[in-house]
């Protein structure tokens, strides 16, 4: 059989790694994009290899969304195509709203939010070339529709994307393409402060109904679902993986140490 591809950005840890792993063993080559840390990218490939799949590792920066479609669509050609694209690289910071920088909120909307329509639509253009249908799955957060204290760019950069998730989903769905985004809550990865040796369930989250946050392997399972044959009447859909943190409705920070 040949092998399928898959491009995920954001996949030197975290959400990004466990999903490059998870979609390996389901029978993908990946291609790894990272910004700066070529050994953690390293590590993800390795354990691509381990899990069966070729992987291929590229860099791309947010803050430059031209460079960054350019940077997916090249690491498609070494692929040799693509049938899944999982948009996960962002970042995630607060800042007050009256204490916000207009130079603060063009950064987080460009990482956030531009950078990954332009590496969806490079993406959605080479499907609809290809004519063979795909996957995009967009990695947005609970806070898409939950104000957060300090959120006023995150929230607004992850709301656009649930937007543009819905729009691309509608105007893909003529090519046999689905678009559907995974909406995590509190995870327990290194970009939110947490090393890779410990696990979520050592962690307490009172916050949280099942009384700790996700784990990155918990939600790269749900992406899996979402690129796989059995999820093709799913499409303009968001999937809350989140412990129930989305039935609390809006989290004060003083109340809520995790972060999405």
């Amino acid at each position: 059989m040949t092998r399928r591809r898959a491009v995920v950005t954001g996949a030197s840890s975290g959400i990004g790694r466990a999903t490059a792993v998870v979609l390996a063993r389901e029978g993908f080559d990946v291609a790894i994009g990272y910004r700066v840390d070529a050994d953690a990218a390293g590590r993800t490939a390795a354990e691509v290899g381990d899990a069966g799949g070729r992987a291929v590792t590229f860099t791309l920066d947010h803050t430059d969304p031209g460079g960054a479609a350019s940077a997916v669509d090249r690491a498609a050609d070494e692929l040799g195509g693509v049938d899944v694209f999982v948009n996960n690289a962002g970042v995630n910071r607060r800042a007050a709203f009256l204490d916000e920088t207009l130079d603060g909120w063009t950064r987080l909307l460009a990482v956030d939010l531009t950078g990954p329509f332009a590496c969806a639509q490079a993406m959605a253009r080479r499907l609809v070339a290809q004519g063979t249908g795909g996957r995009i799955v967009n990695v947005t957060s609970v806070h898409e529709r939950i104000p957060i204290d300090g959120g006023s760019a995150y929230c607004a950069a992850k709301g656009g994307l649930l937007m543009l998730t819905r729009v691309m989903a509608l105007e893909l769905a003529p090519y046999g393409i689905t678009v559907n985004a995974v909406a995590p809550g509190e995870t327990a990865t290194p970009m939110n402060g947490v090393p890779e040796h410990l696990d979520a369930g050592e962690i307490d989250r009172p916050m949280i109904p099942v009384g700790r946050p996700g784990r990155a392997a918990e939600v790269a399972a749900l992406v899996g679902h979402l690129a796989s044959e059995a999820a093709a009447y799913i499409t303009g859909s968001t999937l809350h993986i989140d412990g129930g943190l989305a039935l609390m409705g809006a989290i004060p920070n003083q109340a809520y140490a995790g972060r999405t």
